[in-house]
């Protein structure tokens, strides 16, 4: 029997396999825990417990599944779109957008179910509200309420909560004056429950295209804060073709001469349809300074000028060009390699909706219709929705171009990475202009890269790679540049970063992702089951550490991240039991730059009240009939229950935090040890563990979770004042629990942080 200690050890490795134990020759045995749930691996390589999640909203309909994407203007003016059974929501700065046309409040009965009463237009049963501004009552504000059985000719309707349950004002204090209801903003969309996840979506500037097989593609607009429009897109140039054109000729005779017009947009990059023909019975002589046609035609609102087109062996060609509505042909011959462009508009029908969109080179890109499963579309380059096209081609036309594959597998997504990446279940193919690298309908060229495909879900961009979800099997997978060995880019290569945690996906499947890069540079995986898997990716460090999230009573159901306070926030979407109630809730990843004690935020769908002291606070209907934990202070608080939406506490406090508590673990790998044959096979016992820790609090340590110790907080702290953080080497002797793996265990549950830097074990080893 001899007693060793090993090596301090980060845990930049984040989940190993337990099929991996044995390979203590592994850089990722070294650096890598057998599980981290709802702790994270951060890029410098600590163990941090995840933050809590701060509750957003109730989504509109709680029995049905709901999905969130982002939508980022700009870095100060970003969404995240709630995407419902036929509705769309918006949520900014972790607030919910309301409509901006708040109605005055003159009265609210107390009842056992509350009676509102207003002014204004009548509100439509089921319309949420927001409620503000309330004298007397005030226990109603800051409260959303749902609209039912309006009374028009009374302006009043019954107040029921977002649960559905009628709301008791009964024991409230009277209404006295004032107050206004204010609707939650929404967009009517055709979009049904069954097909939500399968929408593929692009943003460009304050336009968001929205694609699903099923319906015809759509542009998704901000117009202003609370304005927003959705509407099918048209596939045609944006400028209007010309109307009410003629041919009058100078000298009147036989021959016929026909014309077509075309309008030039002021961009100069696009050009409108060819007008209708305007035919002219010219002398038979040819034409000339004496002998010429006038064409003319209405001017074309938003033209700058317009191409004049003449038919010649039934082929129009350019005869030039005029800033004004009217041009004379003196007998200039046809440019006939110039010809006016041919409408095109591939999506109209059903089977011929695509099912994803993107942009490349300039041009909005389209893919994957029942009918074309391997075709793609470019638009005209510089345009948005223009897929018309010239005979000869020109460079400028838009590209239909169907690749050529060994398996007739549909395009499931494309993705801009250098070249266009078209990905279908079997390959990741490159798209790109050839040796010239200029994407033109001639020069267009599809290679496969990799023969690894991907399932639905969208693929998600980082700064320097594509990751996405394996069709078989679901395993994230990195697809990056290749490159020669004098560093030119030749093509692509994909590699499994899920094999040395194969176990967190094998015999699940991933349904949505988010990619968030400040301050975590985690990529956020849903599973199927619920769980939430955090893949901490940071390439040019060659860090890929796996860690996975769980809440109380609830399943993660869709992310989606945006940049918020100068961060990339995670939003979610979770479905709980409350109060033996199914809801959904969207729910925001806490962000705080504070490391002050009090600020802590480690509770799960929670809220935050910062003001003057108080032993109550209202605002917890979300969670009513719920035990909660609360951080009081810098203090944890006793668990208590949510009633009436509100929690009741022993004394009065200024910051307090309640929610759903959170348990994060760390599971470590089995020790090594050097000079006893790694120990391999031979009893052993953990006698005592090292723990560096900083701004931590205390935790819990044992060989499993029932034999747990706690390691004590409070130190040399006044008995008044709530434990401080600790900074440093935390030991504690363990109970004696010999086994040839030598487990152990760090368990923590309360509402503050853990940051665990590194961890060594004093071990004894059987002989």
């Amino acid at each position: 029997m001899s007693q060793v200690r090993t090596y301090d050890r980060s845990f930049a490795g984040g989940i190993v396999s337990p099929d991996l134990f044995g390979r203590f020759d592994l850089v990722k045995f070294q650096t890598g825990v057998a599980n981290a749930l709802n702790m994270k691996v951060l890029p410098t390589g600590q163990l941090y417990n995840r933050e809590g999640l701060d509750f957003i909203q109730a989504v509109k309909f709680s029995d049905k599944r709901t999905r969130i994407i982002p939508f980022n203007y700009n870095t100060t003016q970003t969404y995240i779109i709630e995407l419902g059974d036929l509705y769309i929501r918006f949520h900014t700065g972790g607030s919910t957008l309301l409509d901006g046309v708040p109605q005055n409040i003159t009265g609210i009965s107390q009842a056992t179910t509350g009676v509102l009463t207003y002014a204004g237009a009548d509100p439509a049963n089921g319309k949420w509200m927001y409620l503000s501004g309330i004298a007397g009552m005030t226990e109603l504000n800051g409260r959303y309420v749902i609209v039912t059985n309006v009374n028009a000719g009374a302006n009043t309707f019954e107040l029921y909560d977002l649960f559905g349950n009628p709301i008791d004002t009964s024991g409230y204090d009277a209404w006295t004056a004032g107050g206004t209801m204010e609707a939650i903003y929404e967009v009517v969309t055709p979009y049904v429950e069954a097909h939500l996840f399968d929408i593929h979506y692009v943003q460009s500037a304050d336009v968001l295209t929205l694609v699903h097989p099923s319906y015809a593609p759509r542009e998704l607009s901000r117009v202003a804060a609370a304005s927003w429009t959705l509407g099918t897109i048209t596939f045609a140039p944006t400028i209007g073709t010309p109307v009410g054109q003629t041919a009058t000729p100078a000298v009147a005779g036989a021959a016929s001469w026909t014309y077509a017009v075309t309008a030039l947009a002021s961009d100069g990059l696009e050009q409108s349809l060819q007008s209708a023909n305007a035919v002219a019975a010219a002398a038979a002589t040819p034409l000339s300074a004496t002998n010429y046609v006038t064409v003319a035609w209405t001017a074309v609102s938003g033209a700058v000028r317009y191409n004049i087109y003449r038919k010649d062996d039934g082929i129009y060609g350019y005869i030039g060009q005029s800033a004004v509505n009217s041009f004379r042909d003196e007998g200039i011959t046809p440019d006939l390699a110039v010809t006016p462009p041919n409408a095109n508009s591939p999506f109209g029908t059903a089977n011929n909706y695509p099912s994803t969109v993107s942009y490349s080179d300039q041009r909005r890109c389209f893919a994957g219709t029942n009918n074309r499963r391997q075709t793609f579309w470019m638009t005209r380059a510089g345009t948005e929705s223009n897929l018309s096209y010239s005979i000869p081609t020109r460079d400028d036309d838009s590209i239909t171009y169907r690749i050529a594959a060994r398996e007739a597998n549909a395009i499931k997504h494309l993705v801009p990475y250098g070249d266009l990446i078209a990905f279908t279940a079997a390959a990741a193919w490159r798209i790109w202009g050839g040796s010239g690298d200029v994407l033109t309908p001639p020069t267009t060229n599809a290679k496969p890269q990799s023969y690894v495909g991907a399932n639905n879900v969208q693929p998600l961009v980082t700064p320097v790679s594509v990751l996405f979800s394996q069709a078989q099997g679901g395993m994230i997978q990195e697809l990056t540049y290749a490159a020669s060995s004098d560093g030119t880019r030749t093509g692509y290569n994909t590699t499994d970063l899920s094999i040395f945690a194969p176990h967190l996906i094998k015999g699940y499947s991933i349904v949505d992702g988010s990619y968030a890069h400040y301050p975590d540079k985690c990529a956020w995986w849903v599973r199927s089951d619920g769980t939430l898997l955090g893949q901490t990716y940071v390439k040019e460090q060659d860090m890929n550490a796996w860690h996975q999230h769980s809440t109380k009573n609830g399943a993660f159901e869709s992310v989606a991240s945006t940049v918020e306070s100068n961060a990339d926030r995670l939003y979610t979407v979770t479905n709980r039991t409350i109060n033996g109630q199914a809801v959904r809730y969207i729910e925001r990843l806490h962000f705080d730059t504070s490391e002050a004690i009090e600020d802590s935020f480690f509770v799960d769908s929670g809220l935050s009240y910062d003001s003057t002291p108080t032993d109550s606070v209202r605002g917890l209907y979300h969670l009513e009939g719920e035990t909660v934990s609360v951080l009081a202070d810098g203090g944890v608080h006793p668990d208590v229950v949510v009633t009436d939406g509100v929690i009741t506490l022993d004394t009065d406090y200024s910051v307090i935090r309640a929610g759903l508590m959170i348990t994060a673990d760390a599971e470590f790998l089995p020790p090594v040890i050097q000079g006893e044959a790694f120990g391999h096979g031979r009893p052993k016992n953990i006698n005592e563990i090292f723990v560096s820790v900083r701004a931590s609090a205390a935790f819990f340590a044992g060989p499993d979770a029932d034999n747990l110790q706690e390691v004590k907080a409070r130190t040399d702290e006044p008995y008044d004042a709530p434990p401080a953080l600790k900074t440093g080497v935390v030991d504690l002797k363990l109970t004696p629990s010999w086994n040839e793996d030598g487990p152990l265990l760090i368990r923590h549950t309360a509402p503050l942080p853990l940051r665990l830097l590194s961890v060594s074990f004093e071990i004894e080893v059987g002989g």
